[in-house]
């Protein structure tokens, strides 16, 4: 199956800049929501932080080295925003600027294509002070950075995200309070939502007035099953997946929410937001992991649906099901449901923790890994023989790193990472990866 894949098939890896940079407190950085959310007890799994993380602030030119090994031909990280404004408005810090440039200078001299992201989730502090994501200035602000970051970097850059994820911001840091910020407010974080699909707009306008030729997203998508085929589990389901799947893409794609959420949504759209948030698309980013099973709840609950186990699959370390044949459903799916509306799709993340270490000799035998990616790659190659046009996979992820609120406890990465001695050692899964590439047929423009 393999082999069906397309010449010019762009396999890469992915990170985030909070996940592995570390530096926390260096060369003009400012603190993160997530600097602020980790020095909160009780909201780290392990209690750690990304002060150090992986370091790589320090210790790119290796990580640049062992990319360069892998051979895969893409490279999708994030900048961090009080980075290069540690509060978030105002001028550029040079020393943060100067990393970037940096870092994308080593990726080309490897032959590596950088995907930038410009927001993972590292909101600036201070603009978390004034209301964050619910405050609407902070899109003016995002749009600001946008415009830096784009003027620094937009000559080099092959393809750009503006926002990872917002259903997960939305969601699970402003409506459930499980990332940062730690905001609870369940349907009343619906704002958040709207406030980066408009930020996401301005951004890509920002982007392509400096160059950028390839704009897209980086949408977390999941197949939504319903509990039962009980009418209230039915129904349950569906205004999840709507929240969940709907939310973003349907305003992206179509310029407008979904049916079962556009009553919600109506007072917050201003003049000129549609126009904004429908900026056209070079390419619709999946981030893809599992399946979601939801069941109504009592009429008394705080949220009207609740997610269950879904069991009868193997899982992963993190507790996650694997299957990877919902990821064809729903890549099939997602192509009839937009059609025309939706341009061509890249997997920006899929990956799998397992906790396997070094043995005796050095070696990370992460067999189920390597079974985990072929058997995802796999259920790509077949949508593209159904006729959906996927350009790329992007494995979540290069190297083992901080994540989120399980701290240090989950291992996502290709590169094992001692986080005491910050030394790296290649899986099996990454040989297994750089196989895959090199088989790989190429075009003349990635040669």
């Amino acid at each position: 199956m393999f082999s069906q894949l397309p010449p010019g098939f762009r396999f890469g890896t992915s990170t985030a800049a909070y996940q592995i940079e570390g530096a926390a407190h260096e060369d003009g950085k400012g603190p993160s929501i997530w600097d602020t959310f980790t020095a909160e007890p009780g909201r780290i799994k392990d209690g750690s932080t990304g002060d150090v993380a992986c370091d790589h602030y320090h210790r790119w030119e290796e990580d640049v080295a062992l990319l360069g090994r892998l051979g895969a031909r893409g490279y999708r990280f994030s900048v961090s925003w009080p980075r290069i404004q540690p509060d978030g408005r105002g001028p550029a810090n040079p020393r943060g600027l100067a990393f970037y440039d940096r870092l994308v200078d080593g990726l080309l001299e490897v032959g590596v294509q950088p995907m930038v992201t410009l927001y993972h989730w590292d909101l600036p502090q201070a603009l978390e002070d004034d209301g964050g994501w619910l405050n609407r200035d902070t899109i003016d602000r995002f749009a600001e950075y946008a415009h830096i970051v784009g003027e620094a970097l937009g000559d080099r850059v092959e393809h750009w995200v503006p926002i990872n994820e917002p259903n997960v911001v939305t969601l699970l840091g402003y409506g459930m309070g499980m990332h940062a910020p730690g905001k609870a407010l369940l349907f009343d974080s619906l704002p958040v939502a709207h406030h980066l699909l408009v930020a996401h707009g301005r951004a890509t306008v920002a982007l392509r007035e400096h160059g950028a030729t390839s704009v897209g997203c980086a949408n977390n998508h999941a197949p939504i099953w319903p509990a039962s085929d009980s009418d209230a589990d039915v129904g349950a389901a569906k205004l999840f997946d709507a929240l969940w799947n709907g939310m973003f893409a349907e305003p992206m794609l179509l310029g407008r929410y979904p049916a079962d959420l556009a009553p919600l949504m109506e007072d917050l759209v201003q003049e000129g937001d549609v126009a904004d948030l429908r900026q056209p698309l070079d390419f619709y980013g999946v981030n893809y992991y599992n399946p979601m099973k939801v069941a109504a709840t009592a009429d008394d609950a705080p949220m009207p649906f609740e997610l269950l186990e879904l069991l009868g699959y193997p899982t992963t370390d993190f507790g996650w099901p694997i299957v990877p044949d919902a990821l064809r459903e729903w890549l099939i799916l997602f192509r009839a449901r937009y059609r025309a509306a939706l341009p061509p799709i890249y997997i920006t993340e899929s990956g799998c923790s397992y906790a396997d270490g070094p043995d005796a000799d050095g070696v990370v035998d992460d067999q189920r890994r390597i079974d985990y990616l072929e058997a995802h790659v796999e259920a790509v190659a077949t949508a593209i023989q159904r006729g959906v046009d996927i350009r790329g996979y992007y494995t979540w992820s290069l190297m083992d790193n901080f994540e989120w609120a399980e701290g240090y406890t989950q291992r996502f990465g290709l590169v094992h990472v001692d986080y005491d001695t910050q030394v790296r050692t290649p899986k099996k899964s990454f040989q297994w990866y750089a196989d895959l590439v090199a088989a790989q047929p190429q075009t003349e423009q990635d040669m």
